[in-house]
């Protein structure tokens, strides 16, 4: 990949979407998203028997999952309710009539698990009502967040708006937080939460958005409010690339010789993780190698890679010498006691010895430990996968589930890269470039990373424009993985979700400041696409609106 490619919490598992229902006399299917429904109109009734059904084929209105219908009571004060209007947009609402609910100074939020007593607090506070713990009594008014029922996916919820209360429920403490930030966004939105049941659950179980804090150093404070955003648009990863050949941005103890003048300390990223994990995000560490490790190297000048004419290669370290590994395996034990998520980024990208016309005479050390290691065949290819697959044994001693740039996998080698490394995806334009579905033919899991839609990259070098929010709502979706074409439906289980990058390679193209406004609307319709991959039931205008509306 090119200087500025780049890169990616709880092992993900492609989940079974849950069956929706719930009986509903007289509604009308309405939207052509899978599973995203445009809002009803008040007052008037529809033909009895009316179910509703999204493009996927989903019906709100069996109880095949057991519940007890939500059915409407006709009413000439309330007439049907509206599905919220949220981002993401839920997958299925089943409107009743009611006033539905809108939060009163003596209200409460009260818990039936005490597990859950983080996201009460969290929500109480930003509705601006009482938090009560863990409760059984039931009084008016009453926001009720408890654990059970559903299915499998640990990041579904239910969420009943009746009888002037609100009941948010999911199998899982992830799927209870994504309830009560669609509250949140219902009442910040409009006042009121519409009377109904919701029920939702993401399509794709990795949502990311991935930060290069080496070339462009940001605030901890800055970090934290990208959290804030990513958590309530629910968002579930941040990648942190914060080694690279322009500096390493993190305190460490094993080698501080290796940090940059401005960096975050291990108090501030603790702080950073702390609030992710609050938010149900896993932040996921990128140090990368063999190659992008000039900042590392600045201070081991030993381990740099040179060709046969003795000239330095630009931060590649030389895999030949047990030295590299030992350094850089320091690094990875160190900060995966900082960084407690399950999920790890290896990097594996732009190894400047493989693109070259001929590596084996280009770097003789390197072919001449190949040959060593795997006989008379072995070639530098050969050594740079084993170089990956070693690192990857560090790190999964620390139970963590790894991915590598797709430019890391080589094609044609004796040693093939390790059958659990997911393939991150994000370009298609590296010697030897091969097709997305090859990987995915091959049986590995995929995240998109695509540099076509998903790649801001600060000051726009080469051929990157800053994407925007409207061509990612109308062309993108999780299988369009390289340039503008889908790979086939039939690898959707395999595709996990999508990451939106941010790469510093012009650091000072943009402030802070500026970067929050250029993303504020990719990241919006970035994680409607995941939640959702279907064609989505607002026009760009509306959705534009509505997240003005919801700030």
């Amino acid at each position: 990949m090119t200087q500025h490619k780049r890169r990616a919490p709880a092992q993900q598992v492609i989940r079974k979407r849950a069956v929706v229902a719930a009986a509903v006399v007289g509604t009308v299917a309405l939207g052509t998203g899978v599973g995203v429904w445009a809002s009803w109109g008040g007052g008037g009734g529809t033909p009895q028997g009316g179910a509703r059904q999204s493009s996927s084929g989903r019906v709100a209105g069996s109880a095949s999952d057991g519940e007890t219908p939500a059915s409407p009571k006709p009413s000439r004060s309330y007439p049907l309710s509206r599905a919220p209007r949220t981002i993401p947009a839920v997958r299925s609402h089943t409107p009743a009539r009611g006033p539905g609910w809108r939060p009163q100074k003596a209200d409460r939020v009260v818990v039936s698990d005490a597990e859950l007593a983080d996201e009460g607090r969290l929500l109480a506070g930003e509705l601006g009502i009482g938090y009560a713990g863990e409760k059984d009594d039931v009084r008016a008014g009453d926001v009720r967040l408890a654990l059970g029922g559903g299915g499998g996916n640990q990041e579904s919820y239910t969420m009943t708006v009746r009888g002037g209360r609100v009941d948010i429920s999911g199998p899982g403490e992830a799927g209870v937080f994504y309830g009560t930030r669609t509250l949140k966004q219902e009442v910040h939105g409009g006042g009121t939460a519409p009377e109904g049941v919701v029920r939702d659950e993401p399509a794709k179980p990795v949502r990311g958005f991935m930060l290069d804090i080496a070339r462009k150093p940001v605030s901890e404070s800055w970090i934290e409010d990208r959290i804030r955003e990513l958590g309530d648009l629910k968002f579930n990863e941040l990648g942190l690339h914060f080694s690279d050949d322009q500096a390493f941005r993190i305190e460490s103890s094993t080698h501080p010789e290796i940090v940059s003048k401005e960096h975050l300390t291990k108090a501030q990223v603790r702080r950073i993780v702390d609030l992710a994990s609050s938010r149900h995000i896993t932040v996921v560490p990128e140090i990368d190698s063999p190659g992008h490790l000039g900042a590392v190297l600045a201070a081991h000048p030993d381990l740099q890679l040179r060709n046969a004419s003795g000239v330095a290669t630009k931060g590649a370290i030389d895999i030949s010498k047990p030295a590299s590994a030992k350094l850089v395996d320091d690094l990875l034990n160190e900060y995966a006691g900082l960084f407690t998520g399950d999920q790890w980024h290896l990097g594996g990208d732009e190894y400047q010895a493989l693109t070259v016309k001929d590596p084996q005479a280009s770097y003789p050390q390197l072919a001449a430990a190949a040959r060593q290691k795997f006989g008379s065949g072995g070639t530098v290819a050969d050594l740079t996968t084993a170089w990956l697959d070693a690192r990857a044994d560090t790190v999964r001693a620390h139970h963590r589930t790894m991915r590598a740039w797709n430019d890391g996998f080589f094609k044609g080698t004796s040693v093939q890269a390790a059958g659990d490394l997911q393939v991150a995806y994000w370009t298609g334009k590296e010697i030897g470039a091969r097709q997305p579905a090859e990987y995915l033919a091959a049986g590995r899991k995929v995240i998109n990373y695509n540099d076509e839609f998903l790649y801001y990259v600060l000051g726009q070098p080469q051929t990157f424009v800053y994407p925007t929010g409207r061509r990612i709502y109308e062309q993108w979706t999780p299988l369009v993985l390289r340039g503008t074409t889908a790979v086939p439906a039939r690898y959707d289980a395999q595709v996990l979700g999508g990451t939106f990058a941010v790469w510093g390679d012009f650091p000072n193209a943009q402030t802070e400041a500026q970067v929050a406004a250029g993303i504020r609307m990719p990241l919006r319709a970035t994680v409607q696409k995941l939640w959702d991959p279907g064609r989505p039931a607002l026009s760009w205008t509306d959705f534009q609106n509505l997240a003005n509306r919801l700030g």
